[in-house]
């Protein structure tokens, strides 16, 4: 759920009236009031475990305002403070870095897609930078009914143009050469691994070290998505700061732990650590940190190595990330029932707008299912079985794919076996990556291709002729589009040997012969779809397997 403590920040915030709530919620903290002391617990994750006692004795003015900002959606004070200084009319406007316009309406709608979740930079983003909206209340703005054009003068504006027009000429100048914006030149060079003309760049200009680019995106982050490490060092030395965020909240750590694949990305990791670099700096929402993004995608290695610097936040879904039991054990009572701390920071749910929005509850079984799938993910078989005991339900869809789906998509087959062996199902479909009807196998043929996965699915008898409803693709459809040719075959090679129907996908006549002269009923067998082995050939427009189903009936 989100954060229960959450307020809406006044549609007119005044910086001293800020300070004297944290003074005042400092007093109470001291005190020994309790909604204080739940509310500095929730919203400091140094003393998410912290005692009363020891709360009273060590919290500081430092630690209430932190707490306050955090209230707001702010992932520090001088986050709050910047942003209030800035509805001033004191915003630093964003560069553009790439020519094409249809760059520009994306992040627009991309805008939009989180603006439809609540996410309260989003909201400011509408506040500070859409003038019908400038003196609207953040609950006003929640409810809003956005377009594209709204988001679309969003993005002028934030770029320092008062309509879309004028910033979209200005692009196409941009283009053509026209007028000269550095921060894209230095952009240039990142992409063409220019560092002589990069470091040039820098020493003429030295402001963009800490530029803001289109979306608040910096340079240090756009080395780092590159690759460039040698710039990467150059921005650093030169002053970059680690913990300055996009317009989600992004830092660069969050990139490192986004990146976990490369194998560089624990070498950059540290690197930030060591600068300084915060872990507890939140994005897309509350609960959004670098360890949260790394667990997202199973990057255990990264995920370890923050766990050492601070388990944050602080939750059954991030213990279960973890595979740590015994922080597991402590969010159930003596009853077995699950603790609220359990449920907490959990907003974030996506590293980005390219999976579907979703707003998590503090339903019980909600949150034992997504514990069990973050589990899956990192495929920490222990926390898994741990789950189980507890009630969790091993086919939930609690948001964007099962626990088995997530073992496929990180690679883990260890996981995706024992989560078949407990029941799992095979053919499960859910929704995944934004298409709805996708089963276990069809991850395992997209993207880079989890061939070890696909094949103990094929092995354990998944259908392979289930169609995702929104492309009417097989899992061999799949593996075709994401350019994984030889999973493909490999597997069309071991599904006709078990099923007519792939027999048929694959153009196997003798082993579609095979399969017939086993058991002559299939010769009347539907697939997952309803269709007949000739609709299945005539759709693959293999002419040749028609003809001798035809010739079969």
């Amino acid at each position: 759920m989100s954060n229960p403590y959450a307020v809406d920040l006044p549609a007119a915030p005044d910086l001293a009236q800020q300070r004297k709530r944290a003074k005042d919620f400092l007093k109470a903290v001291r005190a020994g009031d309790r909604d204080a002391l739940a509310r500095f617990r929730y919203g400091h994750p140094r003393y998410a475990n912290g005692a009363d006692e020891v709360i009273r004795a060590q919290a500081q003015l430092s630690d209430a305002q932190w707490v306050i900002a955090r209230e707001y959606g702010f992932t520090s004070w001088p986050r709050l403070k910047r942003h209030i200084e800035e509805l001033d009319g004191n915003a630093e406007p964003c560069r553009p870095f790439e020519t094409e316009l249809d760059y520009y309406r994306g992040r627009a709608a991309g805008l939009l897609s989180v603006h439809g979740t609540g996410e309260r930079n989003a909201l400011r983003l509408v506040r500070q930078f859409h003038p019908a909206y400038r003196a609207a209340s953040e609950t006003d703005i929640r409810n809003a009914a956005l377009t594209q054009a709204d988001a679309e003068l969003i993005q002028a504006r934030e770029h320092g143009f008062v309509t879309w027009d004028a910033f979209a000429q200005h692009i196409q100048a941009l283009g053509k050469g026209e007028v000269s914006e550095p921060f894209r030149q230095a952009f240039e060079a990142i992409r063409a691994d220019d560092l002589g003309a990069f470091k040039g760049l820098l020493a003429a200009h030295p402001d963009l070290v800490n530029a803001k680019g289109t979306n608040g995106n910096r340079l240090l982050s756009l080395a780092m998505s590159f690759g460039r490490n040698e710039m990467f060092e150059a921005l650093l030395a030169a002053g970059a700061d680690p913990d300055l965020p996009n317009n989600k909240g992004w830092t660069a750590l969050h990139g490192a732990a986004y990146g976990g694949g490369d194998p560089s990305s624990l070498a950059i990791l540290e690197r930030l650590l060591a600068a300084g670099a915060s872990v507890h700096a939140e994005a897309y929402g509350d609960g959004g940190t670098p360890l949260m993004v790394a667990l997202f995608w199973g990057h255990t290695e990264l995920a370890e190595r923050l766990a050492q610097e601070a388990v944050t936040p602080l939750n059954l879904r991030i213990a279960a990330g973890l595979g740590r039991i015994e922080l597991m054990r402590s969010f159930f009572d003596e009853n077995g029932r699950l603790r609220p701390e359990a449920g907490h920071h959990r907003e974030f749910h996506r590293p980005h707008s390219g999976f579907p929005p979703w707003r998590p509850s503090d339903d019980p079984a909600e949150i034992l299912a997504e514990a069990l799938v973050w589990a899956a993910r990192s495929g920490r078989v222990n926390a898994m079985a741990f789950l189980l005991e507890h009630g969790a339900d091993i086919n939930a869809e609690p948001y964007n794919g099962t626990a088995l789906h997530w073992a496929v998509a990180s690679r883990h087959v260890e996981a995706a076996a024992w989560l078949l062996d407990h029941g799992a199902d095979i053919n499960r479909r859910a929704g995944f990556g934004g298409t709805r009807g996708v089963t276990p196998l069809h991850v395992a043929c997209a993207w880079r291709g989890s061939p070890a996965c696909a094949r103990l699915l094929i092995e354990r008898g998944a259908d392979a002729t289930i169609r995702d409803p929104e492309h009417g693709g097989t899992p061999f459809g799949w593996a075709a589009h994401h350019g994984n040719t030889a999973l493909r075959e490999e597997l069309l090679e071991l599904g006709s040997q078990r099923d007519i129907f792939v027999a048929v996908i694959a153009g196997r006549i003798d082993r579609i012969r095979a399969h017939l002269e086993k058991n002559p009923a299939l010769r009347q067998a539907r697939d997952a779809q309803g269709e007949t082995l000739l609709d299945v050939a005539r759709a693959q427009k293999n002419e040749e397997v028609a003809a001798f189903l035809q010739w079969l009936s």
